[in-house]
């Protein structure tokens, strides 16, 4: 059971990360280059002079396979987490090299790597340490039932480490039990109260269950959850705090 518990985990990452935005736009890395700069310039047109009709998705002569769902980088950070999971973790992210397409916290972490900036600094000097990249690792070592401490703090500090370790400890005990309110109950207690992580997990819990379901949560977390000002949209203070009340409310 806990190994069809552990495909359920990496299928459901790889579903949530086909199903979103961003992999869409990932995507279209596939495509011509000079089509993405066309597409960038219809945007730029439309935004110019009103025109509420835009171009997505948009392939333009190009092959649409890259248009049709699927994961991107998400699931791909997984599997190659999964794999080389058994390496120092520095010294994983230091073979991938410098060109790799990838976050602003995990490109500048490489970056740290390659001028000798070790661990936890190669994570904690960097603008995007808060991000979640390191929680989308993390459901490869919580299948596992390990700490992804080490591997966090390579590209992440902070919130961002705190939000792979609680994305681990959910993933652990929904393997482990398949319990929901226990896996959720797990990745809590390893999220301190005075933290914004911590406090934003206890909110967004609290403004779903007064919704009932989902997508009756939505537009409430929008309004009290959401930062409007400066969001990338991967902050794990506002990602990973969703994801207990998702798995609740599901």
């Amino acid at each position: 059971m806990s190994g069809d518990r552990i495909r359920g985990a990496f299928i459901g990452l790889a579903v949530g990360d086909a199903a979103g935005w961003p992999a869409a736009r990932h995507r279209s890395a596939l495509h011509a280059p000079w089509s993405r700069r066309l597409h960038r310039e219809l945007d730029a047109f439309a935004e110019e002079h009103r025109v509420t009709t835009l171009p997505v998705p948009f392939a333009l002569n190009q092959p649409v396979a890259p248009l049709r769902v699927g994961p991107s980088d998400d699931a791909e950070w997984l599997a190659w987490t999964a794999l080389t999971m058994d390496h120092p973790r520095a010294e994983a992210f230091r073979e991938l090299g410098e060109r790799v397409r990838a976050r602003i916290s995990v490109a500048t972490a490489l970056d740290n790597l390659a001028k000798g900036v070790e661990p936890p600094a190669s994570g904690h000097d960097n603008p995007h340490h808060f991000d979640d990249a390191a929680a989308v690792r993390a459901v490869a070592f919580g299948a596992l039932g390990r700490d992804p401490t080490q591997d966090a703090q390579v590209t992440n500090a902070a919130d961002g480490v705190l939000g792979a370790q609680a994305m681990a400890a959910a993933v652990a005990e929904a393997v482990t039990s398949g319990d929901v309110g226990r896996a959720v109950e797990a990745a809590l207690a390893v999220l301190p109260e005075e933290s914004a992580i911590g406090h934003n997990a206890r909110l967004a819990l609290s403004v779903a269950r007064k919704a009932g379901d989902p997508f009756g949560a939505i537009p409430a977390l929008d309004a009290a959850l959401h930062d409007h000002v400066y969001s990338y949209g991967v902050g794990a203070a506002q990602t990973v705090a969703v994801v207990p009340l998702l798995a609740e409310t599901a």
